[in-house]
């Protein structure tokens, strides 16, 4: 295959790569305007915080698979890959340890006044007066929004630290993560304003995207205690900016962030920040996944999305419907035998009913499969005996949905 490294990779990922046959391209100067530029002729893209665009996808020949080497997709445009019929795939999970560790060591910056206190001794002064005011962290209750992979691991570390740890109440998490929400021993309240209200420290851990964006707004921070502290390693634009600084002048609020607005595209150049520079602010230049550890898991996790696309089983796709779809799905039990499924798409074809997912699983020793195909179109019961009469079918089962 053709991979385009749009954004660096350590070099020793990406020659595994290149050792099993891959043309690797690393042009990690690419910006988001310059990829449709570059994009013939590749079959996987890879990015870290590089945009992708519809214009991308559009002006690709052979792209299959948009790889983003982290856990957010939101500076890809997943449904323009989706219409195209590119898989988009990300590497979850592989940074959050890196991340919970910054959130914590923001938290213990802003109680004890650390990087004030390193600033000062370096420039001669002593003021083990001032330095000594922290109120301490055991037994404050710690807020978590977001109980993903990251808050989740920061939950961990906080309970370490002696402190009741609240999120909120979900009716749709999946098992495993309820599971391991009781295990670290998380307690649920009901809602975000319960949350806030009864936290003296609020973490944020949520995706970026319109259904975040300055999720920290004026009456979020209104529900916080005075002098609350609160940590954002998300994205930058879940805060209101303005709102936050006014929270700080009024309330007494303070703040650990590693994200802002507007940040510099590169990793380095000018930045500048009312709420940055403001005095209640203890932070950081977008730093969360910035360990060695997680950029090799990250690298390790990117080369095992590649090669399960190449084998034909892509893992951690975004953009693929989750759950089935269209108006029903049709369960055909049948011999493994040549032609079975040929002559079945030709029935739902005759019929005009079109197939919009497909999959059939073989039972072991290989001498029956089952077909599971979701569909749009009239199933009526001459299209389901027309099926049940084909050649080397056991049997046919609709399932309709409403509409």
């Amino acid at each position: 295959m053709k991979i385009l490294f749009a954004d660096a990779l350590p070099e020793a990922y990406i020659d595994l790569l290149r050792d099993r046959g891959d043309e690797c391209i690393v042009s990690p100067e690419l910006g988001a305007d310059d990829i449709p530029d570059a994009i013939e002729g590749i079959d996987v893209l890879v990015v870290r915080s590089t945009k992708v665009t519809a214009t991308t996808t559009s002006r690709s020949d052979r792209l299959g698979l948009i790889v983003r080497s982290g856990a957010g997709t939101n500076t890809i445009d997943c449904q323009a890959a989706a219409d195209a019929g590119i898989y988009v795939c990300n590497v979850p999970g592989t940074n959050s340890v890196a991340v919970a560790e910054l959130t914590l060591g923001l938290l213990l910056a802003v109680d004890r006044h650390i990087p004030s206190a390193a600033t000062d001794l370096k420039h001669g002064t002593w003021n083990k007066k001032e330095y000594s005011k922290a109120d301490g962290l055991m037994g404050k209750t710690f807020g978590v929004i977001g109980v993903g992979e990251i808050g989740l691991a920061v939950a961990e570390r906080a309970r370490s630290f002696g402190m009741t740890v609240v999120a909120e109440r979900k009716t749709d998490r999946r098992p495993d993560v309820e599971a391991r929400i009781r295990s670290i021993g998380i307690r649920l309240v009901e809602d975000l304003d319960e949350l806030v209200t009864e936290s003296d420290i609020v973490s944020i851990h949520v995706p970026g995207g319109a259904a975040t964006e300055n999720l920290v707004d004026k009456r979020f921070l209104d529900l916080m205690k005075p002098g609350a502290i609160l940590i954002n390693t998300s994205r930058g634009e879940v805060v209101d900016e303005a709102a936050l600084i006014a929270a700080m002048d009024s309330r007494g609020i303070r703040a650990g962030l590693d994200v802002y607005r507007d940040e510099p595209a590169g990793g380095t150049g000018e930045f500048t920040s009312e709420l940055a520079a403001h005095p209640n602010v203890v932070g950081t230049h977008h730093i969360g996944a910035s360990t060695q550890q997680a950029q090799d898991a990250t690298s390790a996790g990117t080369v095992d999305v590649i090669e399960a696309y190449r084998a034909g089983d892509p893992v951690n796709c975004v953009n693929v419907a989750g759950t089935r779809m269209g108006s029903a799905t049709i369960t055909i039990r049948h011999f493994d035998r040549v032609g079975v499924l040929a002559a079945s798409l030709q029935v739902l074809r005759r019929a005009d009913i079109n197939v919009q997912t497909m999959e059939n699983k073989v039972f072991q020793g290989s001498n029956a499969a089952m077909a599971i195909i979701d569909v749009v179109g009239d199933v009526t019961e001459d299209v389901t005996r027309e099926l049940a009469s084909l050649d080397n079918v056991i049997q046919v089962q609709t399932t309709t949905r409403e509409q």
